[in-house]
């Protein structure tokens, strides 16, 4: 949590490998990393779902869904896209989250932003992410896409993958959260968890009121 400027992109993008940290350490799993690329954070279990969901929007669901992790079969000397395999893995992925598709045919362009997000968050669970952070999922959805991803959240914890939920809307993250980190210009000045605060008293640690 953190006002704009606060460095919560920034924090999601040295995690993810996009930048390096200039102080302090990561640990990982109990051991200290260091991501020097994306690929990095991929390989040790780490997810990120940005805001613009890394979905190309003419493409049908499942190539999105293996979008950078093709499945290829060999004809002769050559290789191929396993469509079929794509296809079915990919349906049975998001069947296993509770996520309603209506076909995975179906160009991504053409979902809402509900769906959308809950596409990338399947694709993510389905690569075996140990850490999964969402980069404000519920904004500009409506009312029930956004029960629908916090639903959806709540199903990934207990699959016991840990989840990194960004957003702005405290009451959206109260709900689904077991801790708090607030920052504030790239420093962390609260770290509680769920029973010690109340969203209010998240509300006055990000904005303090005036005196």
């Amino acid at each position: 949590l953190g006002d704009n400027g606060a460095g919560k992109s920034t924090l999601i993008k040295i995690i993810a490998g996009y930048y390096h940290h200039d102080e302090g350490h990561i640990f990982f799993d109990g051991k200290e990393v260091n991501f020097n690329t994306p690929r990095d954070s991929h390989n040790a279990g780490i997810e990120v779902v940005y805001q613009d969901l890394a979905l190309v929007g003419l493409m049908p669901v499942w190539r999105n869904f293996f979008l950078g992790r093709e499945v290829c079969k060999k004809v002769g000397p050559l290789k191929i896209l396993n469509k079929h395999e794509m296809r079915n893995v990919s349906r049975q992925g998001l069947r296993g989250l509770g996520i309603e598709i209506p076909s995975v045919d179906q160009a991504v362009a053409f979902l809402s932003g509900g769906q959308r997000q809950t596409v990338a968050v399947g694709r993510g669970v389905h690569f075996g992410a140990k850490l999964l952070i969402l980069d404000e999922p519920t904004a500009a959805v409506s009312v029930r896409e956004t029960e629908a991803i916090l639903s959806l959240i709540e199903r990934v914890s207990e699959k016991g993958i840990s989840v990194v939920l960004v957003a702005h809307n405290i009451y959206h993250v109260y709900r689904v959260a077991t801790r708090f980190v607030v920052l504030d210009h790239g420093e962390k000045v609260a770290d509680v968890s769920k029973d010690e605060v109340t969203p209010e008293d998240l509300i006055k640690i990000i904005a303090p009121p005036l005196n």
